[in-house]
């Protein structure tokens, strides 16, 4: 699965550049590999939210945390409303989340091999994040049509063990081979401004770019700060971390729809609009994603339309 063909060092040079440079390359290798001034429109629907075992300090899902979300499960005719409605936003996938530390055989599971035929049947990719899941339930989302699975690595070997103590960085990198091995595609990517170095941020894009293949989709996330987690006291990200982990993504994985994904909220249009210069070229669409607040739609479509871009259907 590993190629090993960027090095450390040379991530490291690229991700230092100065800015107008790693922009101008960014943007360069985009168009080159996507239709220019085009954007992937994506909707995240949490299936189920909250009481997750795992102990992800970033997460306000988890059980040991005592945090102000709504916690509970949708039933299948509301998920089903919300894909329908999303095709009317431009939407081109549907994103299925459920706080789970893994999948596990049963009625529940059942229900979302059904859910994704249903989705599938509207004409919409469809992308599952469950946790952990073995070859055999691979297999199983692969014949039920699913199109792309997500399970990020977070952040870097190094660093993954101050995050997260219940679930470890091989076990996440195994998830994802059983995902390939399976015939679906990959989304992996990771969370910055968590207290991370540099380099741990280098270091992750390095294990992204180093897959072979190299994952479909990447989110590039920033830290949303909540209360009642161990991150609650967290500054945002600098905007320049952020175009400059974008860019090096873009630069490192030409082909991959480079996310910008959850902490948009409460950003500028200049700054989201920096972040796409960058070379991000999805992002998701609704004032909510998992637990945390995001942009309006109607936001979203003005500033495209003020910067000149179109929705990218595949």
């Amino acid at each position: 699965m590993m190629m090993n063909k960027w090095t450390h060092e040379k991530i490291q040079e690229i991700f230092h550049r100065p800015i107008p440079d790693l922009i101008y390359k960014a943007q360069s290798i985009l168009r080159e590999n996507f239709p220019k001034n085009t954007v992937q429109i994506n909707k995240l629907i949490s299936i189920k939210t909250g009481q997750c075992p795992e102990d992800c300090s970033y997460c306000p899902q988890s059980a040991r945390y005592n945090t102000d979300i709504n916690k509970g499960t949708l039933e299948e005719s509301q998920i089903l409303e919300i894909a329908e409605k999303a095709i009317e936003q431009n939407v081109s996938k549907v994103c299925l989340g459920a706080a789970w530390r893994e999948v596990k055989d049963g009625r529940e599971f059942d229900s979302i091999l059904k859910i994704i035929k249903k989705i599938k049947s509207l004409k919409l990719e469809v992308c599952c994040t469950l946790g952990m899941l073995n070859s055999e339930q691979a297999k199983k989302l692969k014949e039920a049509g699913l199109d792309i699975y997500n399970h990020n690595i977070d952040t870097s070997p190094q660093y993954y063990n101050e995050i997260i103590g219940t679930r470890s960085f091989q076990q996440r990198i195994d998830t994802i081979k059983n995902v390939r091995n399976a015939g679906l595609s990959v989304c992996s990517g990771g969370i910055i401004g968590m207290g991370e170095k540099d380099e741990d941020i280098i270091e992750m894009i390095k294990i992204l770019a180093n897959m072979s293949p190299q994952p479909e989709s990447v989110p590039i996330n920033a830290l949303v700060a909540t209360e009642g987690t161990p991150l609650q006291d967290m500054k945002k990200v600098s905007i320049w971390k952020w175009v400059r982990t974008i860019a090096t993504a873009r630069i490192t994985l030409p082909k991959t729809f480079i996310r910008l994904a959850a902490g948009r909220y409460g950003r500028t249009q200049e700054e989201q609009t920096l972040c796409l210069l960058a070379g991000a070229n999805s992002i998701f669409t609704g004032e909510q994603l998992l637990t945390s607040k995001n942009e309006l739609p109607n936001k979203d479509y003005q500033l495209f339309k003020d910067i000149g871009l179109k929705p990218l259907r595949r």
